[in-house]
């Protein structure tokens, strides 16, 4: 009789974002700022 057990190992790792990715990231987040004060400017409450 043989038993044959398998033994799986996961090993998940934080990748740090490159300095190109934040700079990305920032450009993003600027845009959207600058998308969410025009909305407030053209909807602004009577």
């Amino acid at each position: 009789m043989t038993i044959h057990l398998f033994f799986i190992t996961v090993t998940i790792e934080i990748r740090k974002p490159t300095n190109e990715e934040l700079e990305h990231y920032r450009y993003v987040r600027q845009l959207e700022e600058e998308i969410v004060d025009r909305k407030c400017k053209v909807y602004r409450p009577f």
